[in-house]
């Protein structure tokens, strides 16, 4: 059958080189890769090449950045919990802090990559979290099954003692109302966060778990995705916006502005329904999956 249109302006073997180049380097610009490749070619010829192979800039997903040693622990984790039901994961109280920005830092990373999800958390195409980008409130708080346990303002470093005082008055009465709604083998889970994991954390956790019934998840290295307090500040943070547009534009002094957002956030923090809860719930065998799936590397959770 005779060609038919325009021939291309490059040949067979240079698209297999841009192709290559592309989704080895999948943060350089498209410019950058008429420097690579050593070619004259406009970048509006290279675009359509990539696009004739379904490849295209795409923004790269954001997860914590761990190593073949935190891949490894993650899967282990996967397979301990490979067997657990939905009974199983109502009885674990998932904890984490939060930082609630006034605003959030809309910089994007822009990578190469084909439509498929194997090219999209590739390690080299994930961005890492960054921490910090303006006036924000830090939050601790907790759920157990779809029992919504207290938020938790914290306006100092969160440090060993810090830590072991706001479990003290807020995690202990939320367990013992867990235990005396009915729960039985409740589980305590934490990150692996040094306060969360110092000497003197761990010796009152163990006292505390012997007076009060409960026991420790042992928590894989940089995994917050797994936990599914994560997808709950991000509801929390959406509702917030949502409610209040006029959020991330807060005027006057540091101090005004935390206490908007406090008395904000209580506010949608107290209208998180059981149905918000109990979807994440329904989530951690799909998330087990995930991991299992993936060797323990990045994956949609």
């Amino acid at each position: 059958m005779p060609h038919t249109g325009r021939p291309q302006k490059t040949s067979a073997r240079f698209n297999r080189q841009l192709i290559h180049a592309a989704l080895a380097i999948s943060r350089v610009p498209f410019t950058e890769l008429r420097h690579i490749l050593n070619s004259e070619v406009s970048v509006s010829t290279i675009r359509r090449r990539l696009h004739d192979d379904h490849i295209r800039k795409w923004r790269a997903v954001e997860r914590a950045l761990f190593t073949e040693k935190h891949a490894k622990k993650r899967l282990e984790w996967a397979r301990e919990h490979r067997t657990w039901t939905r009974e199983d994961w109502e009885r674990v109280i998932w904890s984490d802090e939060c930082a609630v920005q006034k605003d959030s830092d809309s910089r994007q990373v822009w990578i190469f990559r084909h439509q498929n999800k194997r090219e999209k958390y590739d390690p080299k195409n994930v961005r890492g979290r960054r921490k910090g980008g303006g006036l924000s409130q830090i939050i601790w708080g907790c759920f157990a099954g779809n029992k919504l346990g207290p938020i938790v303002f914290i306006n100092a470093t969160v440090n060993t003692d810090v830590y072991i005082a706001f479990l003290h008055e807020n995690l202990l009465p939320f367990i013992d109302a867990v235990i005396a709604d009915g729960a039985s083998q409740v589980v305590f889970q934490q990150d692996n966060a040094t306060c969360h994991v110092s000497k003197r954390s761990r010796e009152w956790l163990a006292n505390s778990t012997m007076e009060h019934g409960f026991s420790i998840m042992q928590w894989p290295p940089n995994s917050p995705n797994i936990n599914p307090i994560e997808h709950l500040w991000a509801h929390l943070k959406h509702e917030l916006h949502q409610r209040y547009p006029d959020t991330k534009s807060l005027c006057g002094g540091p101090d005004a502005i935390r206490r908007t957002l406090r008395e904000r956030l209580t506010e949608v923090w107290r209208d998180i329904g059981e149905g918000v809860l109990n979807g994440l719930i329904d989530s951690m065998p799909h998330r087990v999956q995930a991991v299992l799936g993936a060797q323990g590397w990045y994956k949609d959770y």
